[in-house]
């Protein structure tokens, strides 16, 4: 069993910082961490429980109802819809594209 030396040690911790960071920065964590505190915004915002129980309860009729409550309500709640949205499409797009990177690799 060999020691490592001291600038491997360094270089090692350096490697695994980067890598840590990546993790953390990812467009998928960032996309997830977005659309979560977003989601806690309109929560903040808005009763969703009372959105969804005063609307009507067929498929035609709650789109429009949801679509008079989206533009019917205050600007922030607005904007916080928008950026969920936004968001999980962006988690949606990195997970299908993170899938097929390791499907393609599990395949060569």
């Amino acid at each position: 069993m060999t020691n490592p030396s001291n600038i491997e040690t360094v270089i090692m911790k350096r490697v695994r910082r980067m890598h840590l960071l990546l993790l953390v920065l990812s467009t998928l964590t960032l996309a997830a961490l977005t659309a979560l505190a977003a989601l806690w915004g309109i929560g903040k915002e808005v009763w969703v429980a009372r959105v969804f129980a005063n609307g009507p309860q067929d498929f035609f009729g709650h789109l429009g109802y949801l679509w008079y409550a989206f533009t019917h309500t205050r600007f922030i709640v607005q904007v916080l819809t928008v950026l969920t949205l936004g968001s999980l499409i962006l988690l949606a797009r990195e997970l299908v594209r993170s899938l097929a990177t390791r499907f393609a690799q599990s395949r060569a």
